[in-house]
């Protein structure tokens, strides 16, 4: 576990926009996204000025307990961006178009990411996949719609893959992801996240491309780096993956707060006399 420490980055929060994530990998300064989901975390996270928020369809497994992302719904994601934009001043909220809220038709993507910029007030949208959803992604930028890009590992293609090991290890995968970055550039996005792949391949797309590009197990010459909170937080005990630091191991201390909960209520000490009215 790392040590918490004073940051040597602290700054007063900045209000960030995509074209701040932009003259960010201009300006050589790393990017900080950490994926939210309640208004309390989401509170937490903007006090100390992270840079994106992602109200990450990754909330199907730490959230609502399913294996993969594929169940979680529009109206599940919209629900929780909600609380997380309550919680927010300055930091980027980008939602995840959940599966098959965009790849059946442009039509429908532009509905379904319509209504969580309309209705939640996100800052922008992430879509997975590379060249196959480009003229989406150019549709959807074209209209106003901010579109950030998700390449390599794509959670919700796991029945295609059925597996979570790194992507594009062999010469003719990289090729293609490092044209699907470029594809989706040119189509628009303003980042790209790249899951599970070689720090190698992460290196030759974030020098090709002029938009940032975000890892998470991709290695450090990305623009910059994400994580799932609860993972970081160490709230996932099961979920040990190489490329999770853990800040803390809050399932420990949790249960041990919860523990002396009982005790203390079983042995009469909770509440006291200065604990009542």
């Amino acid at each position: 576990m790392a040590k918490a420490t004073k940051s040597a980055f602290t700054q007063k929060p900045r209000v960030v926009t995509t074209k701040t994530v932009i003259d960010m990998k201009r300006n050589r300064e790393k990017i900080t996204m950490l994926t939210g989901y309640d208004y309390l975390v989401a509170q937490l996270l903007d006090q100390v000025g992270i840079d994106i928020i992602l109200v990450g369809d990754s909330l199907s497994n730490v959230v609502q307990g399913n294996v993969t992302t594929l169940p979680v719904t529009l109206d599940d994601m919209i629900y929780h961006a909600h609380a997380v934009k309550r919680a927010v001043k300055n930091a980027l909220i980008v939602v995840d178009m959940p599966f098959m809220s965009y790849q059946n038709n442009e039509e429908e993507a532009v509905r379904n990411a319509g209504r969580i910029m309309k209705e939640v007030g996100a800052g922008a949208v992430k879509l997975e996949g590379g060249s196959y959803i480009a003229g989406t992604v150019s549709h959807l930028v074209q209209i106003g719609i901010p579109v950030m890009g998700h390449l390599g590992l794509t959670p919700q293609s796991i029945n295609k893959f059925g597996t979570y090991e790194v992507r594009a290890t062999e010469k003719r995968e990289a090729d293609q992801l490092l044209r699907d970055a470029k594809i989706l550039a040119d189509a628009g996005v303003f980042a790209i996240v790249l899951e599970k792949i070689p720090t190698a391949l992460a290196k030759r797309v974030t020098q090709s491309i002029p938009v940032p590009t975000i890892g998470i197990g991709a290695g450090p010459q990305c623009d910059g780096q994400v994580l799932v909170v609860y993972d970081m937080l160490g709230l996932t005990e099961e979920f040990k993956p190489r490329f999770v630091r853990r800040y803390a191991e809050l399932a420990e201390t949790m249960r041990g707060a919860f523990r002396q909960y009982i005790d203390d209520v079983k042995g009469r000490k909770f509440p006291s006399r200065e604990e009542s009215y």
